[in-house]
C-alpha cells in the first residue's frame, strides 16, 4: 500500500572485482544443497527495508506467525535481514559486494536494478521460474515481466500495484467554511485559498502559524501543480516520465511547460504561501504537520485518510477534511504523473546457490499463501466474510500489520481483491474513492518500455540534478532563467543518450 522513494549512489569501481568474481555460474549450479538433499529446511537470506511496522512483543522479522506460515509450507527457513532504512540503497551496494550469502535483495530503485544487471551482478531467473514458479508466473501480468526482462532474460521478480499514481488533493473543509471560501478548482482559486489559510488565522489561535500549502523535499507532493501545466512530473525521477511531441518522446523535466510550473511555485514561495521549511520536509515531517493541525491544504497519498488526516481529526474534533478537484491551469489542463505498475524488484545475486528456493517462496506467497497473508491467518480473525462481503477487524488488522512486510515484495496482480480490501478497511476513509480519483487523473506516460541501460547508468545523477536545481529555483537561489542551462546539462550528463534509447524502443513498438 505504499509507494516508497529510494535513491542509489552507485559505487561501481569499488565493487567490480567482487561482482564479476560472483558471476559466471551456470543455472545448473544453483538451487541444490546438502540441506535440501537431506530433507531439512534450506535457509535462504532475504534483504528488504524495514518501513517501521511494529511487531508484537516477543516477535521480530524472523519470529512471527506469517514468516512461520511461509516456512512451514515451503520447507524453507527464510531469514530476513533489515538494513537501516536511512541510506538503504547505499547499503545494498555494500551488501551485494560483501561476500555475504544473500539469496534475495529487494529494491524499489529501477536505476539500481538495471545497473546491477549491466554489471553482471544478478542471476537470470527464467529456468527457475519455469520449473518452480508456475503460480508465480501466472500471478503477474506480462507487462510486469517485460519490465524486468533484459536481453530476453528475467532478472527480477517484480512487485506490482494497480494504483498507478499517488497524489490527491485534500483540504481542511472546516477552514474553508470558517473563512467563507468555496473549494478551489483553478490555479488562481487555489492561490486565493492558500493565501487565506496563511493570512486569516483559520485555526483561530490568534497567531500567524498556519501553513497554506504543504509540500516536501525533492519536490514531494507537487505533482498536481506540475499537472496543471500539462507536465507529468514527480520529484522522485528525472528519467521516468515522457511526453510525445511531433512523433518524438521528450523527457518531462526539460519541457518549456516545466519552467512555467517552476515560475508558479517560486511565486508561491516568494509570497510565503508554501511552508517555509518545505525543502527539509521528509514524509515524517509532513505527516506531523498534518496531524498537529498546522496545515490546510496538501497533496495526500491515497491512504493518508487512515494516517495523518485521521490523527488530526482524532486530536481535533472540529477538523474536517475533504478531497478536492485537481488544480486546473490556464489551458484547462490538470492531472498527475502516472507511475509504473512495477513498484519493486526482488533480485537474486549472481553467487547465490538458492535461486530455486527463492522462486519456490515466491510461488507460494503469490499462490495459495497469498490470501491468508493478505487477509490474516484464521487464528488471528482479522477478516471474515458475511454474505460474500469482506469485513475487517481493524484492531486485529493493525495488531498484525507487520504481515504487510511480506506483501511489499510479494503480492499477485488482483485488482478486485485489493479494492475489496480497501472497502473492508473502512468506507469512511474513502480509500476506493481516492484510488479511483487518482486513476481518472493520470497523465499518460509516453514511454511504457523497460528501464534502459543508460537510465541505470545515469538516472541517479540526473534525478539529483533535477531535484537540486528545481529546489534552488523555487527558493529563489537560482534564477528561473537558468532553466535552459539545466536542460543543456541534463542532456550532456546522459539525458541525450537516454532519450535516444527511449525513442528507439518507442518507435519499434508503436
Amino acid at each position: 500500500m505504499k509507494t516508497k522513494k529510494f535513491l542509489a549512489v552507485l559505487v561501481v569501481s569499488a565493487m567490480a572485482a567482487a561482482l564479476f568474481a560472483a558471476c559466471g555460474k551456470s543455472e545448473n549450479e544453483t538451487g541444490s544443497t546438502d540441506e535440501k538433499d537431506n530433507g531439512k529446511p534450506v535457509t535462504i537470506n532475504i534483504v528488504q527495508p524495514n518501513v517501521g511496522r511494529k511487531f508484537l512483543d516477543g516477535m521480530d522479522e524472523n519470529n512471527n506467525s506469517y514468516q512461520k506460515y511461509i516456512n512451514d509450507n515451503t520447507n524453507l527457513n527464510v531469514h530476513v535481514v533489515y538494513p537501516p532504512t536511512d541510506g538503504y540503497q547505499d547499503k545494498l551496494n555494500v551488501i551485494l559486494s560483501s561476500g555475504e550469502d544473500n539469496d534475495m535483495i529487494y529494491t524499489q530503485d529501477a536505476s539500481w536494478f538495471i545497473n546491477m544487471v549491466n554489471q553482471n551482478a544478478l542471476q537470470p531467473l527464467d529456468k527457475a521460474i519455469e520449473q518452480f514458479g508456475p503460480d508465480l508466473k501466472k500471478s503477474l501480468p506480462q507487462e510486469a515481466w517485460d519490465a524486468v526482462t533484459v536481453n530476453g532474460e528475467i532478472y527480477a521478480i517484480p512487485s506490482v500495484t494497480h494504483i498507478n499514481g499517488n497524489d490527491i488533493m485534500y483540504v481542511r473543509q472546516d477552514w474553508l467554511t470558517k473563512l467563507g471560501l468555496q473549494p478551489p478548482k483553478t490555479l488562481d482559486e487555489y492561490v486565493n485559498v492558500i493565501r487565506a489559510f496563511v493570512e486569516r488565522d483559520p485555526d483561530g489561535n490568534g497567531q500567524n502559524d498556519t501553513i497554506g500549502l504543504l509540500i516536501g523535499e525533492n519536490l514531494a507532493r507537487t505533482a498536481p501543480f506540475f499537472g496543471a501545466f500539462g507536465v507529468p512530473l514527480s520529484g522522485n525521477s528525472a528519467v521516468s516520465q515522457w511526453v510525445e511531441r511531433d512523433g518524438e518522446l521528450v523527457n518531462a523535466s526539460i519541457l518549456p511547460e516545466t519552467k512555467e510550473a517552476l515560475v508558479f511555485l517560486a511565486e508561491l514561495y516568494k509570497n510565503k504561501l508554501i511552508d517555509p521549511e518545505w525543502a527539509l520536509n521528509k514524509n515524517k515531517n509532513i505527516e506531523e504537520k498534518i496531524a498537529s493541525g498546522k496545515a490546510g491544504l496538501f497533496s495526500a497519498t491515497w491512504f493518508d485518510t487512515r494516517g495523518p488526516i485521521l490523527t488530526n481529526q482524532t486530536n481535533d474534533k472540529n477538523a474536517k477534511w475533504a478531497a478536492l478537484a485537481y488544480p486546473v491551469g490556464k489551458d484547462g489542463q490538470s492531472g498527475i504523473a502516472s507511475s509504473s505498475m512495477v513498484t519493486g524488484y526482488s533480485i537474486v545475486p549472481a553467487k547465490s546457490k538458492h535461486v530455486n528456493e527463492v522462486v519456490k517462496m515466491f510461488n507460494f506467497t503469490n499462490g495459495e499463501g497469498h490470501e491468508p497473508i493478505k487477509f490474516g491467518l484464521p487464528e488471528h480473525q482479522i477478516s471474515t466474510r458475511e454474505s460474500g462481503k469482506l469485513a475487517m477487524n481493524f484492531e486485529e488488522h493493525n495488531k498484525h500489520v507487520y504481515r504487510n512486510n511480506i506483501l511489499d515484495y510479494s503480492a499477485p496482480w488482483d485488482k478486485e481483491i485489493d479494492l475489496e480490501r480497501l472497502d473492508a478497511l473502512g468506507l469512511e476513509y474513502k480509500l476506493r474513492d481516492n484510488v479511483t480519483a487518482i486513476s481518472n487523473a493520470l497523465i499518460k506516460n509516453g514511454y511504457a518500455g523497460p528501464t534502459t541501460q543508460s537510465m541505470g547508468k545515469n538516472g541517479v545523477q540526473l534525478t539529483k540534478l533535477m531535484q537540486e536545481t528545481f529546489t534552488k529555483m523555487i527558493m529563489g537561489n537560482t534564477p528561473i532563467d537558468e532553466f535552459d542551462n539545466y536542460v543543456t546539462q541534463w542532456k550532456s550528463m546522459g539525458g541525450e543518450e537516454i532519450t535516444k534509447e527511449v525513442n528507439e524502443i518507442f518507435k519499434s513498438t508503436k
